[in-house]
């Protein structure tokens, strides 16, 4: 089994991630081969919460161009996880 620090790469903050926040939902960025069964676990270790439902999608990397070289954005795995009622992540209080 993998560490959670290694399943849960980082938060994603943004303006619609931040209003999601008020349903109780958070979202991060994932370790592309993880499952919803690891996300979970290593959620509910890190923050010491109880996840109710966790939804999972696949971004795909956009082209870029710096002049005339064209290059790629790097794809990446989100998560977006509902915590049951009652339950906060403090890391994201004073963004709400």
């Amino acid at each position: 089994m993998r560490a959670p620090q290694d399943i849960i790469i980082a938060p994603l903050i943004t303006e619609k991630t931040t209003n999601l926040m008020a349903e109780n939902k958070y979202t991060f960025i994932v370790a592309p081969d993880a499952n919803k069964i690891e996300i979970k676990q290593a959620v509910e270790q890190l923050f010491n919460v109880k996840v109710e439902k966790v939804n999972t999608l696949k971004d795909r990397g956009k082209l870029r161009r710096m002049g005339r070289f064209e290059g790629r954005q790097p794809d990446r795995k989100k998560a977006i996880v509902t915590l049951k009622p009652g339950y906060k992540i403090p890391i994201f209080e004073g963004l709400e």
